[in-house]
C-alpha cells in the first residue's frame, strides 16, 4: 500500500466519519449487537464506543488496510469489551461456519471488491438465527441520481480506496439472506449522490 492508503486516507476517513450524525446511526445499528461479534471493515474503530458492553461477549474485527491500525489501537486500548483485531479481507474469512451471534458492517460494503462473496462469507460465519447489522450508502432510488453515481464512481473509487457510490446494497444482501428488514433513505444534509443509505438487519 502507498503513503495515501497507509497515512493520509486513515486520518481523512477518521475525521469525516467522526461527525456526530454518523454517531447517531452507529448507536441505533449497534444496539442489537449481542454475544460473539464480528465487525467487517473495522477502520479506525469508531464503532467501539457504541457497542452495548453488557450484551456483547467479545468483538473480532477485520480490516484489510493496515494503516487503520494505529488509530484503531487507541480505541481498542480503552474499550471495555475484548477486541481481537485482524488484518483480513472480508471476502475470505478463516473463521469456521456458524461462529458469530452478530456480524456488523457500517459503511464498508461499498469498498469490498467482491461484494457478493463478502456477503456469502458473512452468512456462512453467522450462527443460525444470528443477525447481520448494517448501515451502508449506495445506489439511489432516483434514476437521475443513479446516472451521476455511475459517472462519478470511478473517481470515488480512486479517492475512497475502492468506495463505490452505486452499489445496490439491498439487492446484494437479499440474494443471500431470506429474512431482511431494511429501510432506505437520504441522510439529511448530505449530497444525494453519496447520501442514499441502507440500514437494516438480516437474519440467518
Amino acid at each position: 500500500m502507498n503513503i495515501y492508503s497507509q497515512l493520509i486516507f486513515p486520518n481523512l476517513i477518521d475525521k469525516v466519519m467522526s461527525d456526530r450524525s454518523f454517531s447517531e446511526y452507529r448507536k441505533t445499528v449497534l444496539a442489537d449487537a449481542v454475544g460473539d461479534v464480528l465487525e467487517i471493515g473495522f477502520g479506525t474503530g469508531l464503532n467501539l464506543a457504541y457497542y452495548p458492553a453488557k450484551q456483547v461477549n467479545n468483538i473480532t474485527t477485520i480490516d484489510i488496510n493496515t494503516g487503520m491500525n494505529k488509530l484503531a489501537q487507541k480505541r481498542i486500548a480503552v474499550s471495555p469489551i475484548s477486541v481481537n483485531f485482524q488484518v483480513l479481507n472480508g471476502e475470505n474469512l478463516p473463521m469456521e461456519d456458524d461462529t458469530f451471534d452478530t456480524v456488523v458492517s457500517t459503511w464498508t460494503l461499498c469498498s469490498i471488491k467482491n461484494l457478493d462473496r463478502a456477503i456469502a462469507e458473512i452468512y456462512r460465519v453467522l450462527k443460525p438465527g444470528g443477525k447481520f447489522l448494517f448501515i451502508e450508502h449506495g445506489l439511489s432510488n432516483e434514476p437521475n441520481i443513479q446516472t451521476w453515481q455511475h459517472r462519478i464512481t470511478p473517481i470515488q473509487k480512486f479517492i475512497g480506496e475502492g468506495c463505490h457510490l452505486d452499489r445496490d446494497i439491498k439487492r446484494a444482501i437479499s440474494q443471500v439472506f431470506d429474512r431482511l428488514d431494511i429501510k432506505e433513505f437520504y441522510a439529511p444534509n448530505t449530497p444525494k449522490i453519496g447520501g442514499y443509505f441502507y440500514q437494516g438487519v438480516a437474519i440467518k
